[in-house]
């Protein structure tokens, strides 16, 4: 059921057993604390943006020929996804990071992307946390970038589960 606005005028009926909606961990989110979240997802994209520039300069196989030229896409992708949430952390009032996760590699291929995907499901839940943390504060810019970045990493998600015959 989606949220309805109270703001605008319309009367909102509230049964007694009505769910949260958000858990209570994000019930409490203040801004200082989203800003923490986001320099740590920050920092995670960094991670990514490396290793997927790392995976796709040493992974080998001619099975992976097409995968190989989709990292060094995603390894674009999430240079994007950092410059966008160091722009909404600055919007908020705080400091961009400049801490990177760390950067997970392997010599051998199907474990490169395994990492990948991982990290990848990672990031997908992490946004989504985000995102309704976002609209808890009713940070809606942000939670429309976090929205865009969700996509792309959902994006990522598929292409690395076919590449991986999931």
């Amino acid at each position: 059921m989606p949220k309805q606005d109270l703001k605008g005028g319309k009367a909102a009926r509230k049964p007694a057993t009505r769910k949260p909606a958000a858990p209570a961990t994000q019930a409490s989110i203040t801004k200082a604390k989203l800003i923490d979240y986001l320099n740590d997802d920050l920092a995670k994209e960094f991670q990514a943006l490396i290793q997927y520039v790392q995976h796709a300069a040493v992974i080998t196989g001619p099975q992976y020929d097409a995968i190989r030229v989709e990292l060094a896409v995603h390894s674009n992708e999430e240079h994007a996804h950092a410059i966008s949430l160091s722009e909404q952390i600055d919007f908020l009032g705080g400091t961009p990071g400049v801490d990177v996760a760390t950067v997970r590699v392997s010599e051998i291929a199907k474990v490169m992307l395994e990492q990948d995907l991982e990290g990848e499901l990672d990031a997908i839940a992490r946004y989504k946390a985000r995102i309704a943390q976002a609209e808890l504060l009713q940070e809606y810019g942000l939670r429309r970038a976090l929205e865009d970045i969700l996509m792309i990493e959902e994006e990522h998600a598929r292409d690395l589960q076919n590449a991986l015959d999931l």
